[in-house]
């Protein structure tokens, strides 16, 4: 495959920023690129993660995407992938999301956890991760996609910042010892009907495991996960889409629920 020049990666990264900005979504780029690489996405990404922060946006964590063999199936992929999180994508238990803020939003039901420690040694264990985790919240991920009509390749969606779009935190805090991230059931609610459901194992066989991969592969990037980071570590079941108007409900057992509400 031929390199592609900086400037194709920029523009690619510019036409995305359009979009998060209120621009209509726009074709998917491995068709513009002519090509759907892993890497290429995450070179568009990272060019939009030193732009935002440039600009004063805060990171306050990360995401891990495509956790469930069929969307790693859908997309080409043998393994997850991940997105940033900025402050400004953060919503409290309850709080009206302004519907203006989501491009194409679908909704999914996860774990998050805060860390208490960094997350930087060498060769990172489960036990370390374990050992950073200080608590876990239920969490709303509202999914979003710049890309038309939610076409999207593995290009598409690493370089869209893994789909990310915004977040909503419970605010029932556990510890690790509290409940099993393996077997805790998901269910979540759409105007009061259940629409997802599911279980901790969907998640890469337990989100521990998943932030884990995340944690080496953060540290690979040279975006360590640092203490106070939250970590959003993959959706229990299959997302739902969403729409103005629409209330939002996620439990999940020996975690607790966490509610979002759409604006008209």
């Amino acid at each position: 495959m031929l390199a592609l020049d900086q400037g194709g990666l920029d523009a690619a990264a510019a036409a995305l920023r359009r979009v998060h900005d209120g621009a209509p979504a726009i074709a998917p780029l491995r068709e513009s690129l002519g090509r759907n690489d892993p890497a290429t996405g995450y070179a568009i990404q990272e060019i939009n993660t030193g732009f935002w922060l440039e600009q004063g946006r805060v990171l306050s964590g990360r995401k891990i995407g495509a956790t469930s063999p069929a969307v790693q199936t859908m997309l080409g992929l043998d393994q997850p992938d991940y997105g940033m999180l900025f402050a400004d994508m953060a919503f409290a238990d309850g709080e009206e999301i302004p519907n203006h803020r989501l491009q194409q939003p679908r909704a999914e039901g996860e774990i998050a956890f805060w860390l208490g420690a960094d997350l930087i040694g060498p060769k990172l264990t489960i036990a370390e991760v374990i050992a950073a985790v200080a608590l876990a919240v239920p969490a709303i991920e509202i999914v979003a996609s710049r890309i038309a009509d939610w076409n999207i390749g593995i290009l598409d969606t690493i370089a869209d910042n893994a789909s990310a779009g915004l977040y909503v935190l419970g605010t029932t805090p556990r510890a690790l010892a509290d409940f099993d991230p393996v077997m805790c059931g998901m269910m979540m609610t759409r105007n009061g009907v259940p629409v997802s459901t599911g279980i901790g194992a969907a998640c890469l066989g337990n989100p521990l495991t998943a932030t884990l991969w995340l944690a080496r592969k953060m540290l690979e990037v040279g975006r360590p996960l640092l203490r106070g980071d939250v970590i959003l570590s993959g959706a229990l079941g299959p997302m739902v889409p969403v729409k103005p108007g629409d209330s939002i409900e996620v439990r999940i057992s020996g975690v607790g629920g966490v509610t979002a509400r759409i604006s008209d």
